[in-house]
């Protein structure tokens, strides 16, 4: 659905992940997330954190990327993307510990602003950190410009910061 459907399409993932499928109550899928490995270095994030590098490089894993969440285009139902984000976000510790046996602490996301608001998002709690540097994830060189996105971001453990900072 991912490949067909997102306008970033679907290669597969790299690293620790989780994929969601929602369903209605008929079996009928409405929606899919993915999360998976978070950002090496984002600049929002590691400011609202207040981590030095060296706590970066040993808690990183500790946070988790929203990479994809589509609801599927023949769904109309309003405030639904929220209400998933919202649904899945009560679960996903508990996932992802079971699945990784590591605990999950926070959860990032990048939003293209040329193309969406974010709404869904905001709706859901998330808190807006402002701007990505317009770099990706292979641009090791600095070279690569790509249209800078929102950073939004997500605390699954109200001590987060305690244990980022440790």
């Amino acid at each position: 659905m991912l490949r067909e459907h997102h306008y970033l399409s679907y290669r597969g993932t790299v690293g620790l992940n989780l994929k969601y499928l929602v369903r209605d109550c008929h079996g009928r899928p409405l929606s899919c997330l993915l999360f998976g490995s978070a950002a090496w270095k984002c600049g929002a994030r590691d400011l609202f954190i207040g981590w030095s590098v060296a706590q970066r490089q040993a808690h990183l894993q500790q946070i988790t990327n929203n990479t994809r969440l589509l609801v599927l285009p023949w769904v109309r139902v309003p405030q639904l993307a929220s209400h998933i984000l919202s649904l899945v976000l009560r679960r996903l510790r508990q996932d992802w510990q079971s699945k990784y046996a590591r605990p999950l602490r926070l959860v990032e996301t990048f939003v293209d602003s040329s193309r969406f608001k974010g709404t869904c998002y905001r709706a859901a709690n998330w808190l807006d950190l402002g701007q990505t540097a317009g770099r990706t994830r292979q641009d090791r060189e600095h070279r690569m410009a790509v249209a800078p996105k929102r950073v939004l971001v997500y605390p699954l453990d109200p001590q987060f910061r305690r244990h980022l900072c440790a």
